[in-house]
């Protein structure tokens, strides 16, 4: 798995934007956790080296408060999807659904591997570690200056890494 983790430090740190879209419905009913998805252009327009994980950052919508972020790309095993999606919490409670809205994001750190459950508390479980481990990376200083990095701030041009 090392190796892995190295090819997707590679790519990091990854800046993306788009339109949010519906997702399979499963953040906030099956998991209490609710995601924001991107469009299947951004997924399928992410570099090879970010392989299917879990990733922390930050994300703001509509160029509105930047918040820390876990993100998931893959598959997820466990819903046995046949397509890649790059699913966002945002770790904030927002009031209403944020559809159509314009999600920023930037990927920092590479946390693990795409796994596969036995059971929906274990991947709620295992969730809820990831969020919990991105909150701790991300208070590194290391990360200040993204979270305030004038990406977020302006129109959606994305930095050159």
């Amino acid at each position: 798995m090392a190796g892995v983790a190295s090819l997707a430090r590679q790519a990091l740190p990854f800046f993306a934007h788009g339109k949010v879209v519906r997702g399979f419905g499963r953040g906030s009913k099956d998991l209490g956790i609710p995601t924001a998805n991107f469009p299947d252009d951004v997924v399928e327009n992410l570099p090879e080296e970010l392989t299917c994980g879990v990733y922390c950052g930050f994300a703001s919508v509509n160029n509105g408060v930047v918040y820390p972020m876990c993100l998931s790309i893959g598959w997820n095993p466990y819903y046995k999807n046949t397509k890649r999606t790059m699913e966002t919490h945002i770790m904030h409670k927002f009031e209403e659904d944020f559809y159509e809205q314009n999600l920023k994001l930037v990927i920092t750190e590479y946390i693990r591997p795409m796994l596969d459950f036995k059971s929906l508390e274990e991947l709620i479980s295992a969730i809820d570690n990831d969020i919990k481990q991105s909150h701790e990376s991300l208070n590194k200083e290391l990360y200040d200056q993204y979270s305030s990095h004038t990406f977020f701030s302006g129109e959606s041009i994305i930095p050159s890494s």
